[in-house]
């Protein structure tokens, strides 16, 4: 195990829970909100020096299904050339959680970099951990938390450069993407714990040449990314995003991007959380391509997104793990499991993918067939949490994108889709959270994921998908009268189960 302290969290969710609140966890993450910040040197709205070139930092990981959440704030992250000369790409700690981003990228700095070949990189960490999530003996949920560990020197933590990377031009990105399985190894969430693991955060750090437009997230677009409003500078058509875990994000918008559950720019406004694709550009800040709107409402909003862990039979309750939490009333709940009260909500689907008339089945998502492992973005309006037993009002559910990481045993074609039937891993979050007792559905097969890829869904794979394959696909997951389906926007190399 690495150097620092480990405080370590195990406990079991009952029924007769009302409302969980791990004091740990949460002193935790406010400390690691507390060290992060924005990242200085950005040269987002500004124009880039001469020799140097404005880069874009981006959050990624590459996970299993073992993890629901990892949580780090990185003190410093260092770039060295060739010619022996030393750049930071943070000018302050910066926190992030990496399991959200399994496949995909969000922004974690930006900075103004010397154009140089830079051949290795170093960083080091502050206190944060991950958590699992799994049945315990008895049949109830188990959160296991290794949390309050942090390497605290640069030997601790690796930072791998495949090739060396040239820095030219003027606006890249560098990926750093976190290698979960190398970075917390030696556990079983049920049997052995993340007490018993070995916690050594190891990182690839890679280029992105972007694109004139890009289209995936291998050459500059984003997609999904969630966060609130801070502010709006409707004058200059840009505003500032409050990430979940991370730096405030400039964004831009002009007539070409497309706003959904509001009418259009003039109803942007501090508070709102957005949903959002954008694009790396070579000038200013980044742009929007699409920005959606689930609540419309600001006063008072606080915002969590993860996976549904149980919804109650006996009454409209559902138990949501809070992997990123954020607004009024949430700030350093992140990491808990949370109850909330639907019966008021409003239910509905990501708009992230445009597909969903044309899929070859049902795709629906509502307080009758939501299911456990299902990722949900939860809003509400709530002033205070009461002593317990509390459930949280929440004002909408909607479904967002997932990873599900698993081993294709078919693969057929339905009209302009290919679907591949996925088995999962015994660990993944949807084969344990479906078959509990006292929940309004549960699935005969949750072990089984049927995903549906059609021209749109981005291919990121080295090799060709056969049957056997292990493979990484992101998407909205459906309960389709108790078949668990997928509609795929993005597929990636797997990770060994």
């Amino acid at each position: 195990m690495g150097s620092g302290a480990l405080l370590h969290s195990h406990r079991a969710v009952t029924p007769s829970s009302c409302f969980l609140t791990v004091v740990a966890a949460a002193l935790a993450a406010a400390f690691v909100a507390g060290c992060g910040g924005s990242s200085g040197g950005s040269n987002q709205t500004g124009p880039t020096l001469s020799g140097y070139t404005a880069v874009t930092v981006l959050a990624a990981s590459t996970a299993n299904d073992q993890l629901s959440r990892y949580s780090l704030t990185l003190n410093s992250l260092t770039l060295s050339s060739q010619s022996g000369k030393t750049v930071m790409l943070l000018t302050a700690p910066q926190s992030a959680e990496f399991i959200h981003v399994n496949g995909s990228v969000e922004p974690l700095s930006f900075a103004s970099i010397p154009q140089d070949v830079y051949v290795s990189a170093t960083a080091t960490v502050q206190p944060g951990g991950p958590t699992c999530i799994g049945q315990s003996s008895t049949g109830g949920l188990l959160i296991d938390s290794a949390i309050g560990f942090g390497p605290t020197k640069a030997s601790d933590v690796t930072v791998n450069l495949p090739a060396p990377i040239t820095i030219t031009g003027t606006s890249m990105g560098l990926t750093l993407n976190l290698q979960v399985s190398k970075s917390v190894s030696a556990f079983s969430c049920v049997s052995t714990s993340l007490d018993k693991a070995s916690i050594t955060p190891n990182f690839t750090l890679t280029p992105v040449v972007v694109a004139a437009q890009p289209a995936s997230a291998a050459d500059g677009e984003m997609t999904g990314l969630r966060g609130l409003i801070s502010s709006v500078n409707s004058a200059g058509e840009v505003i500032n995003v409050a990430a979940g875990d991370g730096p405030d994000w400039p964004v831009a918008y002009n007539s070409s991007t497309v706003f959904q559950g509001i009418s259009g720019a003039s109803q942007l406004a501090v508070g709102l959380p957005v949903d959002m694709d954008v694009a790396i550009q070579a000038h200013g800040p980044m742009l929007a391509r699409r920005v959606a709107v689930y609540d419309t409402n600001p006063e008072q909003l606080s915002a969590g997104s993860g996976p549904l862990l149980t919804v109650a039979a006996s009454e409209p309750v559902l138990l949501a793990f809070a992997r990123e939490s954020q607004g009024a009333m949430l700030p350093g709940l992140a990491g808990n499991a949370l109850y909330f009260s639907f019966g008021n909500a409003v239910f509905q689907t990501s708009s992230q993918l445009t597909n969903l008339q044309s899929l070859p089945f049902n795709a629906s998502f509502n307080a009758a067939n939501m299911v456990g492992g299902q990722n949900v973005f939860v809003t509400t309006h709530a002033t205070a949490l009461a002593g317990g037993p509390t459930y949280i009002p929440a004002a909408t559910v909607t479904l967002i994108p997932q990873t599900i990481n698993g081993t294709v045993r078919t693969i057929s074609t339905q009209g302009n889709f290919t679907a591949y039937t996925v088995q999962l891993a015994s660990y993944d979050l949807l084969p344990n959270l479906a078959v509990q007792a006292g929940q309004t559905t549960l699935l005969p097969n949750p072990n089984t994921v049927v995903v549906y890829a059609d021209s749109n869904t981005q291919k990121l794979t080295t090799n060709p998908i056969a049957v056997g394959s292990v493979v990484r696909f992101y998407g909205l997951v459906f309960n389709d009268n108790g078949t668990l389906r997928m509609d795929c926007a993005q597929i990636n190399d797997g990770v060994a189960l």
